[in-house]
């Protein structure tokens, strides 16, 4: 059984809509809460009932006012999105009942703060900065993490996405490249080398100019068509440049749970809950809805993800079950719930394309995740899917209704 769901909604809907409309959409769908975008990233979307247009581009910012006292010496300071979207969220966090908005916050992928910053950004084995991505170990992107936390739970429960390192298949914008790099030359292109990711490998025993100097001479060997790809999997990437890339994978993830422990002491100390969301299920079937290779909670390296240590340290664990196949979403889902213990498991499903085929589908996907032991289950996106493919949710959530 279950004992919450939501609907994950850009602020651009409640202006285009109505808060209030909103609401009431999203209460006939059965689901609980709204989880509101509070902090966001460039995006290009189709809105398929968008009352306001049918593209809309997006951009990086903040739908909260940033308070003074908790901004104050902070370097990285967001930009603040349109006042009719601010005013939206503030009327949306209004209108809901108690417990009915979750502050959905993208942390370090931020491609403005980037490019004015490009010291804070994760650096290649070639010293090129990936603008997009802030990097978790800088102390200066740690304050402005826990700055935009404090900001976020304001608005409810803050749902915390990017809040990790990034990848390079996943970061700017008309991104191009015509040399077939295989999965594994990809994980390393978006291996951060910087000062701050070398400290903290070097306090686990990696030389990491050793190995930096390895990653480049094989990614150099790639991007010539010397070498043959390399599968995306640690003993393989190992095998390719140095046994060290396991702890130096291993201090990734210290990092990131070091600074998941940081924001969550923030969030707690001004009475607030932190819910992370693991983005791992997004990384390996966004596009198709085919994931592959090992379940998701064996895959969080990726992004310096350790699902134990960091669901011991937060109030809920959200996992993307961006997943066709239903026996796949239960063997990822089941890892997930394993791994994080007695951390309430939240699964986030896309009701239609490319994943779900229909309303029976979607219903066999939440009655496995309430099975599982799952929590809530919450779907993505409101703005996004055409009313005949949100309409499946209700029936979907009343089997499962606690």
């Amino acid at each position: 059984m279950l004992d919450g769901s939501s609907l994950f909604v850009f602020p651009s809907d409640l202006v285009a809509e109505g808060v209030d409309e909103v609401l009431a959409r999203v209460r006939g769908y059965g689901a609980g809460a709204v989880t509101v975008a509070v902090a966001y990233h460039q995006a290009r979307d189709v809105m398929p009932h968008g009352a306001a247009g049918r593209v809309v581009h997006r951009r990086d910012g903040v739908f909260l006012p940033l308070p003074p006292e908790v901004w104050a010496g902070v370097r990285l300071r967001p930009p603040v999105q349109e006042e009719a979207e601010v005013a939206a969220v503030e009327r949306l966090a209004e209108r809901a009942a108690p417990g009915g908005v979750l502050a959905w916050t993208v942390f370090l992928h931020n491609t403005t703060l980037g490019a004015a910053h490009p010291d804070v950004c994760a650096e290649t084995c070639f010293g090129d900065r990936l603008l997009a991505d802030l990097c978790p170990a800088h102390p200066d992107v740690a304050d402005y993490a826990v700055a935009l936390a404090r900001t976020a739970a304001a608005a409810g429960p803050v749902v915390a996405e990017s809040l990790a390192y990034g990848t390079f298949d996943h970061g700017h914008h008309h991104e191009r490249s015509f040399v077939p790099l295989g999965p594994g030359e990809r994980v390393l292109l978006g291996l951060c080398f910087c000062q701050h990711c070398g400290r903290a490998a070097a306090r686990a025993g990696v030389d990491v100019e050793r190995l930096r100097a390895a990653v480049a001479a094989h990614l150099g060997r790639a991007l010539t068509g010397e070498a043959p790809g390399t599968p995306d999997d640690p003993a393989a990437l190992c095998a390719a440049v140095g046994e060290d890339l396991a702890e130096f994978l291993a201090a990734r993830q210290g990092v990131v749970t070091e600074l998941t422990r940081r924001v969550a002491r923030a969030v707690h100390a001004d009475g607030g809950r932190l819910i992370y969301l693991d983005l791992t299920g997004a990384l390996l079937g966004y596009g198709s809805g085919t994931p592959e290779g090992p379940v998701a909670a064996e895959q969080g390296w990726r992004t310096g993800v350790d699902v134990a240590a960091l669901a011991a340290l937060v109030d809920g664990y959200a996992c993307l079950g961006y997943v066709r196949d239903v026996d796949r979403l239960r063997a990822d889902v089941a890892s997930v719930v394993e791994a994080a213990g007695r951390c309430p498991v939240r699964v986030v499903l896309r009701p239609g394309h490319p994943d779900t085929a229909d309303a029976a589908n979607l219903a066999e996907k939440v009655a496995v995740c309430a099975f599982l032991g799952a929590r809530a289950v919450d779907f993505y996106n409101y703005g996004m899917y055409p009313w005949p493919v949100l309409s499946r949710i209700p029936a979907a959530l009343a089997q499962v209704s606690a």
